[in-house]
């Protein structure tokens, strides 16, 4: 089980969490995916699932994507994926909980939990009540998220949990006409962060208009995720 925690919302780590899960699936891995992120889950847009979660006797289905990953998500449990959940914090993790302990993920490798942002009730539930093996840290370009990064990377060594990448979003924009790299949000944090908390994998994911365009088509495991072969190679 591998957790994908930011200290701050908006850098992509659902993203992440999708590239991961494409990549291992990709390896003949059978994999799936836990939406923490209860209030703001945008998983099962980016695989293109439409269909809702369904019951059994031995509890929830998850979804399943076009390329096998399994998937639960508030957003498969809701009327309306709109809808807002207006739930507090203790019921939040509750329900994080019961994503574990209730739905039949049956035989799969790698459960990928994609955490929501910052070191609040949810991903201290994660890490206290679900048998996590490591996380991969997500950040952007800018110093100030290289501070919040601290905080997620000391929460999981409070709670002895490895880290075992560091991805950087954003790094990059490649320009279309002379293919020079430019630095948009600043020069890349990502070494100096890697060596600081002496984690061993890092990766850069470029600013691609690309990869938006797949993600809001639901076809996320099109996305050319060799950008992360060092992390996904950390995780097997």
């Amino acid at each position: 089980m591998i957790g994908v925690v930011s200290g701050k919302g908006g850098v992509g780590k659902s993203l992440v969490t999708s590239l991961i899960a494409s990549a291992l699936a990709k390896q003949g891995k059978n994999v799936g995916i836990l939406d923490a992120d209860v209030t703001g889950p945008s998983i099962p847009r980016m695989f293109g699932i439409e269909g809702k979660a369904m019951g059994s006797p031995d509890g929830l289905l998850p979804a399943v994507a076009a390329d096998g990953t399994k998937v639960m998500s508030t957003n498969l449990l809701l009327e309306n994926d709109t809808d807002p959940v207006i739930w507090r914090g203790p019921m939040i993790a509750g329900v994080v909980k019961q994503f574990w302990s209730d739905v039949v993920w049956g035989d799969i490798d790698y459960l990928l939990v994609d955490m929501p942002p910052g070191t609040g009730d949810v991903p201290l539930t994660v890490f206290q009540s679900l048998p996590v093996d490591g996380i991969i840290v997500v950040t952007s370009p800018q110093e100030l998220v290289g501070m919040i990064v601290a905080k997620a990377v000391n929460m999981a060594e409070a709670m002895k949990v490895p880290v075992l990448g560091l991805v950087e979003n954003m790094a990059y924009f490649v320009c279309p006409n002379c293919n020079e790299k430019h630095y948009i949000f600043g020069e890349s944090q990502v070494d100096v962060l890697a060596q600081e908390y002496e984690i061993g994998a890092t990766a850069q994911i470029p600013t691609n208009p690309t990869i938006a365009a797949l993600c809001d088509a639901g076809k996320v495991d099109q996305v050319d995720s060799s950008w992360l072969d060092d992390i996904v190679a950390a995780i097997v």
